[in-house]
């Protein structure tokens, strides 16, 4: 990060970026904004898979005994979802494996 003449900083990085606006890592908002952030990409992996299966929010709500008003906030980054329900979702509603790593 470089500070310029006028002492606002010029940000060189996206981890600066996130530094300045959410705190360090393991800060208690830097946690808040990076469990919303995988929320996110969490319903926009399961929305590109429900389209690749060709299925509406409905039919994949239908299959998974699920509300297309909960798939929609799935997908939407704004509901947290069980392990459990993740899985039926990918494996059972559109046919596909889920893998989890933990690193």
């Amino acid at each position: 990060m470089k500070q310029t003449a006028d002492k606002k900083y010029e940000i060189t990085t996206f981890e600066e970026h996130l530094d300045i606006r959410y705190g360090p890592v393991g800060s208690e908002k830097r946690m808040e904004f990076e469990i919303k952030a995988k929320a996110f990409a969490i319903g926009e992996v399961i929305r590109e898979a429900r389209k690749e299966a060709h299925l509406t929010q409905e039919e994949l709500a239908q299959k998974t005994g699920t509300r297309k008003s909960f798939i929609s906030r799935i997908e939407n980054g704004h509901s947290d979802i069980q392990l459990s329900t993740l899985y039926r979702l990918v494996e059972i509603g559109v046919g596909k494996r889920l893998l989890l790593t933990i690193s």
